[in-house]
């Protein structure tokens, strides 16, 4: 005979198997990563200002070990080079053969937060190539949270769009990019449209898959990520 204790585990003939339960439940992961940072020209200097945050999304050749890959592309090639961005500038990198996590992007736009001078209604996000995936699942994943976003030669799930098109937006592709097809943008830019929003789209006409260089370096569309304000919802 199995003991009194372990009774109430058998099944019996009244026990209810064919019925659907239901639960729901909060988990918790433990999330990290390394990032690079670049503080904005005056920082030290003005210890009550804060800040607008741009989050940099690399692609997937600059994955790895190596920090120093993140550099190679984006807001810290343009610092690198002379350019002064007003803003906290947050680049993470990805471990070789992985892919930028929602859970884990937000997590460090936590962390930053706390560690660093930050206007939270001036938070934005910008990637290229696997960071332009990276982009889109991030607003879908945090739909109120970005004052606006600029996606380069990437894409996302179209169906999720509505939740966050209120959010200002500067999409860019190459229509020769051999790497990720412009059909990825255009299914986006028109879920976009169909949900009553107006993004901003370049198309570029003979543009390959590295058409990010002549974003970044445009003083236009620092000046336009820069000016957004977070929309209260």
């Amino acid at each position: 005979m199995l003991p009194m204790l372990l009774m109430p585990l058998l099944l019996t003939e009244s026990t209810p198997v064919d019925e659907t339960q239901t639960y729901k439940t909060e988990i918790k992961k433990q999330v990290s990563g390394r990032y690079l940072v670049a503080l904005p020209e005056g920082y030290e200097t003005q210890p009550r200002k804060r800040w607008p945050l741009v989050l940099f999304l690399h692609g997937s050749g600059e994955r790895g070990s190596d920090i120093e890959k993140v550099k190679i592309h984006g807001p810290l090639k343009e610092i690198a080079a002379g350019r002064k961005i007003e803003a906290v500038v947050i680049v993470p990198q990805c471990d070789d053969g992985s892919f930028w996590d929602a859970d884990s992007l937000l997590g460090l736009i936590n962390v930053a937060e706390r560690k660093y001078r930050i206007d939270k209604d001036r938070e934005t996000v910008t990637g290229l190539s696997m960071g332009g995936f990276g982009t889109w699942d991030l607003l879908a994943a945090a739909p109120n949270r970005f004052a606006a976003a600029a996606p380069i030669c990437g894409g996302g799930n179209a169906a999720k769009v509505a939740t966050y098109a209120h959010i200002p937006l500067w999409i860019t592709h190459g229509d020769q990019d051999g790497a990720v097809n412009i059909a990825q943008s255009i299914v986006m830019v028109d879920a976009l449209k169909a949900a009553g929003a107006s993004p901003r789209f370049d198309k570029i006409v003979g543009g390959g898959h590295d058409v990010w260089t002549n974003v970044y370096n445009r003083d236009d569309f620092w000046a336009w990520l820069l000016s957004q304000k977070r929309t209260k919802r």
